[in-house]
């Protein structure tokens, strides 16, 4: 059996990317490491502790122009991350209080409910709720 274990985002700053996740969002800071020149940081969205083989998300601090300029465009201006929830209107209306910029309004595809954002180094990602 395999799973994906973790994903990494190159952001401009550890503890900045923390605030936003942990604080604004309330995920989980699952390991705060220091290693010298870098951090292990690892993190992960509400509830995902409780559900075997779920992927955490590696805060990777750039390190040099060519990681500089990946900072918000990892996936080229598409959206690359993917956000699942169990109920998308208590989630929506959280993220929203707590300053989260969506692109859209929410949307109901044949798949489910889905609403574009971007966190603050400029991912684009999908709030979704499967049908």
């Amino acid at each position: 059996m395999q799973t994906l274990h973790a994903l990494s985002l190159v952001i401009p700053d550890y503890d900045e990317a923390i605030a936003f996740y942990c604080t604004t969002l309330g995920w989980t800071l699952v390991d705060d490491i220091d290693m010298g020149t870098k951090r292990w940081v690892r993190i992960q969205p509400p509830g995902a502790e409780t559900q075997a083989g779920a992927a955490s998300l590696i805060l990777a601090r750039a390190d040099g122009p060519t990681q500089d300029a990946a900072i918000g465009n990892q996936f080229g201006g598409r959206v690359g991350l993917f956000l699942a929830t169990d109920d998308f209107a208590r989630d929506h209306a959280q993220m929203l209080a707590a300053g989260v910029e969506f692109e859209e309004d929410p949307r109901h595809e044949p798949y489910g409910s889905v609403a574009v954002w971007r966190d603050p180094f400029g991912n684009r990602w999908d709030l979704i709720q499967f049908a």
